[in-house]
């Protein structure tokens, strides 16, 4: 990870090529009841119209196995899907931790039963967070369950274990 550190600039900008312990932590698939209200931004170009398209993704639909690697569970019938399998690119932005993030991914279809979800494993081409001096991010986008709550976090624990599966089967090459 590099960092701007000129103390004469109002940006301070870091980029990464993997994640930073703190995301890796946020992406473990843990703990999933108290990262409730995360929400990333997941951006598509529809290769047909060439227009940007814009996914909101939960905690329970992403899962890092590992340092360079994003996994992410999408309804297979969804335009994000669509656009992955015909591009392999995506940027997935967020707010965390007073920070906003934009993280370039090259992403390929996981093959393995994931409980009727589109599963996919990106590597991180580029990363970066921004934050300026003068002011914290206190949120991007952000949600609270409102109904079945209980229901939401079971399916989240179920989309991060096939996660979870597909991003060792992958890794194992099987």
């Amino acid at each position: 990870m590099t960092a701007s550190t000129d103390h004469n600039r109002a940006l301070d900008q870091q980029v990464f090529d993997e994640w930073p312990v703190e995301l890796r932590a946020l992406f473990d698939g843990s703990a999933l009841e108290s990262k409730v209200g995360f929400t990333a931004s997941l951006l598509t170009v529809d290769e047909r119209s060439a227009h940007v398209r814009t996914s909101l993704l939960g905690i329970g639909e992403l899962y890092a196995p590992d340092s360079r690697t994003l996994s992410a569970a999408l309804w297979p019938q969804s335009r994000a899907a669509r656009a992955i399998t015909q591009s392999g690119r995506a940027a997935l932005t967020f707010v965390f931790d007073g920070t906003f993030y934009q993280v370039q991914l090259a992403l390929v279809p996981l093959n393995a039963d994931a409980g009727g979800l589109a599963c996919f494993s990106g590597t991180i081409d580029s990363g970066e967070a921004q934050r300026v001096r003068y002011a914290r991010l206190t949120a991007g986008i952000t949600f609270d369950l409102t109904e079945g709550r209980d229901a939401v976090l079971e399916r989240w624990a179920q989309q991060i274990e096939h996660l979870k599966r597909a991003a060792g089967t992958a890794a194992n090459g099987t």
